[in-house]
């Protein structure tokens, strides 16, 4: 299967030939874990989703939205929705101020290659801390069916609103999917969403959603436009 180019490939793609560590055909379509030099890159149904060579703006998304919460909050709650290379639970996990980290990963080969694969150097010391967990389900199906709130909600399960990894994903950015998750999140909660591109129709679709303090944060990158999130804020 041809690989896609990808807004999140940060290395240099022609520095050496990757070297694939594992291949599964999961729920959602095939998954491809590659090395490639020291970095690992995760590819799904030839969509390139993600390196280990640069992880500011996947580290942002965690920072911004513990900045953006009410100094106040005690112990505040973290649904991260993705766990692809691991940055974002790592950068959570670094944080003492986050109470309880809960990362949704569908993708079972993933969660393998971190619990038991290559990934555990990443993420092995930010699973074993005693605040994470893990919930192996859909991210829009766990949003649908969970009754409790988060008071952050930090999403990246695709290279952004307009360019998702699955059809399906498309919903968790409609108004519809907007207003599912303002309802996840508790009052002054705040919603984390990363993108490989600005969008200010995006914005503007978080404003209708109800959504206030709508504004984005960059991360310049080597090639290209800058990576970005979205942060959001559920203010009543």
């Amino acid at each position: 299967m041809p690989v896609s180019p990808s807004p999140r490939l940060h290395a240099d793609p022609t520095a050496l030939a990757p070297v694939t560590l594992d291949r599964r055909d999961g729920p959602f379509g095939e998954v491809v874990l590659r090395e490639r030099g020291e970095h690992f890159e995760i590819i799904a149904n030839g969509c390139f989703l993600m390196d280990t060579s640069d992880g500011r703006s996947e580290r942002l998304l965690i920072d911004a939205a513990l900045a953006a919460l009410p100094p106040a909050r005690p112990a505040p709650s973290v649904l991260i929705g993705g766990l692809g290379v691991g940055f974002s639970l790592v950068r959570a996990a670094t944080r003492e101020r986050w109470g309880r980290i809960i990362v949704v990963e569908r993708e079972p080969a993933i969660v393998e290659w971190h619990l038991r694969g290559p990934l555990d150097r990443i993420s092995g010391g930010a699973l074993a801390d005693p605040r994470t967990s893990i919930l192996r389900t859909d991210l829009v199906e766990h949003l649908r069916t969970t009754t409790e709130r988060y008071d952050a909600l930090c999403l990246d399960i695709d290279n952004g609103p307009e360019w998702t990894v699955t059809d399906d994903n498309g919903s968790l950015y409609s108004p519809s999917g907007l207003a599912l998750c303002r309802e996840r999140l508790t009052p002054g909660g705040v919603l984390a969403i990363w993108s490989a591109q600005p969008s200010e129709s995006f914005e503007q679709a978080l404003q209708s959603a109800g959504f206030e303090g709508v504004r984005t944060e960059e991360v310049s990158v080597a090639r290209g436009v800058p990576d970005v999130v979205h942060l959001a804020l559920r203010n009543s």
